[in-house]
């Protein structure tokens, strides 16, 4: 037992050190001369665990991510666990989350809704709800057959194990989570209305 919390605690202690390097949010858009980023997008790269931030169309920075606990490529449905794919809006932002700070997505935005009526997965009833609720407050409803509450979060309290494991271990509902001090930075530049890529 003792072998095995050594070797855990061996790597997280390598995985802190590979975090070291990490070069802030800030120096970066220093180093290119960026005082008031503008047309902010993040583009979310599953298969390469990673969210990219753009400025003007120009990749700044790349960020760690970890996703669902399934690694299907579709998202079918509000139990699976998967990260969903497609093009969203951060809809509303929650800085007291368990997760830090969680920014949430309009998922499932009108076009997964469409899809998933064509596919009989919801009814009519359900699509005019969903395409109701995005219309009235830019947000999907909270409770759909295809999921809710997918968003980008950090990891709160777990935080010092989750970013310092030298390997991927994805663990959400199907959101896409970074370090705490990553979606802080991002919380620095992004704002209700941000696009977001995802990307499988």
């Amino acid at each position: 037992m003792a072998s095995i919390i050594l070797f855990f605690a061996g790597m997280i202690c390598y995985g802190y050190f590979l975090n070291l390097r990490e070069v802030s949010l800030h120096q970066v858009l220093s180093e290119k001369g960026i005082s008031n980023p503008q047309n902010i997008s993040l583009v979310i790269e599953r298969k390469k665990f990673r969210i990219d931030l753009y400025v003007n169309d120009m990749q700044i920075k790349s960020y760690r991510a970890v996703f669902g606990r399934s690694i299907n490529r579709v998202k079918l449905s509000a139990d699976d666990y998967v990260t969903p794919n497609g093009e969203y809006t951060i809809c509303s932002i929650d800085t007291n989350s368990v997760y830090r700070k969680t920014f949430q997505l309009n998922y499932p935005n009108i076009d997964d809704a469409a899809e998933a009526l064509r596919n009989k997965i919801i009814t009519e009833k359900e699509f005019r709800t969903i395409k109701s609720a995005i219309a009235n407050s830019g947000c999907s409803i909270a409770d759909t057959k295809l999921g809710s509450n997918i968003g980008i979060h950090g990891m709160g309290k777990y935080d010092l194990i989750f970013k310092n494991l030298p390997f991927i271990y994805n663990w959400t509902n199907g959101s896409a989570a970074v370090s705490n001090e990553a979606i802080d930075e991002l919380y620095s530049v992004i704002k209700v209305g941000t696009k977001v890529t995802i990307r499988y």
